[in-house]
């Protein structure tokens, strides 16, 4: 590989040379909020039935309404009860909801248990026999999402430490990275890149706009993937990928042809250098993959809740499909407040599908 000749000085380098990805701005707060909706709606239940664990009490006369469990995606499964109850001469009632992951097929039994210590806390036994798995299911999945946000986080929190640090003059060492992907729209060019420096263990990943022209400066190919050289500025966590003229550091003219010889004379003994245009086989950009992969279930998401809100309130009809599925599929609280819009509406009409009591014919 040619050898880049800098000038032996601290050097500027231009503006934005380091870009945080779009979807950093938009998923990691909705990553983020998941991890908090899920904590708060199922956290409470999980910790009630902790501690009615601990002495429990079965009330054998006790009264489970409009019970039911339902099963989405094969595996994940929240039942909902009104318990109402008698104990030590005071009458209790309370609205109970659990979600777990469990396999079953057809109905569960249960019944209704209390706290020894604390008689206002109830819940269904089934609760208590699925504790742990409520436990570790709730923790797993908040984990992952709140792993995967903060995550997030603080890899924009290096871009922004990264960036605030280049705006002053270091000095540069050259060093390769591994082109993993690039994304070309209009006249930007959008490169995705990782650290293969020997001293650099992590990979760390880099993500660049490259516009008016400006191409990467290739030097090789490994794996099948181009190889192009970057400059580490200064102590920076993230090297910073070089154009082929490099325009991206400040330099007179003299300097910039001094330091682009070695490259010219390995073009011409090689015929040509290896470049990143036309490249045989598309790629799409890590972070291109990345907002599909997200944006496509968002916007799906965002187009259910959308067509649930104009069933639940604007419908001019009950029973109309997929509507009554996707109530049903909402979760408890969001459930009833659906079927009682649907109620002030049709509540002198036969309860829809997801809006049924016991006797699946009447509002629950």
């Amino acid at each position: 590989m040619p050898e880049l000749l800098l000038p032996r000085r601290p050097l500027q380098l231009a503006p934005d040379v380091i870009s945080t990805p779009r979807p950093y701005y938009w998923s990691t707060p909705i990553i983020l909020a998941l991890a908090i909706f899920l904590l708060v709606w199922e956290g409470p239940g999980v910790v009630r039935d902790f501690t009615i664990s601990q002495n429990p009490v079965l009330i054998e006369d006790g009264d489970l309404q409009n019970g039911r469990c339902t099963t989405r995606k094969g595996f994940f499964t929240d039942c909902e009860a009104r318990l109402v109850y008698s104990y030590g001469g005071r009458d209790y009632a309370t609205d109970v909801e659990i979600m777990f992951v469990d396999f079953h097929v057809g109905d569960y039994e249960t019944g209704l248990v209390i706290s020894g210590d604390r008689p206002e806390l109830a819940t269904m036994s089934l609760g208590l026999d699925k504790l742990w798995n409520r436990i570790i299911t709730l923790s797993l999945l908040t984990l992952a999402l709140g792993g995967l946000g903060v995550g997030m986080i603080f890899l924009g929190l290096r871009i922004w430490r990264v960036r605030r640090q280049l705006r002053h003059p270091a000095m540069l060492v050259p060093v390769p990275v591994e082109v993993t992907a690039f994304d070309r729209k209009r006249d930007v060019l959008s490169v995705a890149y990782n650290d293969t420096s020997a001293n650099d263990r992590t990979k760390r990943s880099g993500y660049t706009k490259m516009r008016n022209g400006e191409e990467p400066l290739i030097v090789g190919d490994k794996g099948g993937k181009a190889v192009a050289l970057a400059v580490r500025h200064g102590k920076t966590a993230l090297p910073v990928l070089l154009d082929d003229r490099l325009m991206r550091i400040e330099l007179t003219d003299a300097e910039r042809a001094q330091a682009l010889l070695p490259f010219r004379q390995a073009d011409e003994a090689q015929e040509h250098r290896p470049m990143l245009v036309d490249a045989p086989r598309k790629t799409v950009s890590i972070w291109r993959r990345l907002q599909i992969a997200l944006g496509v279930p968002l916007l799906i998401v965002v187009g259910l809740i959308g067509f649930w809100f104009w069933y639940v309130l604007a419908s001019d009809t009950q029973f109309q499909s997929p509507g009554m599925d996707i109530n049903n599929m909402m979760p408890g609280p969001v459930n009833r407040w659906g079927c009682d819009q649907l109620k002030k509406r049709f509540g002198d009409q036969r309860a829809p599908f997801g809006c049924t009591a016991s006797d699946y014919m009447s509002w629950k």
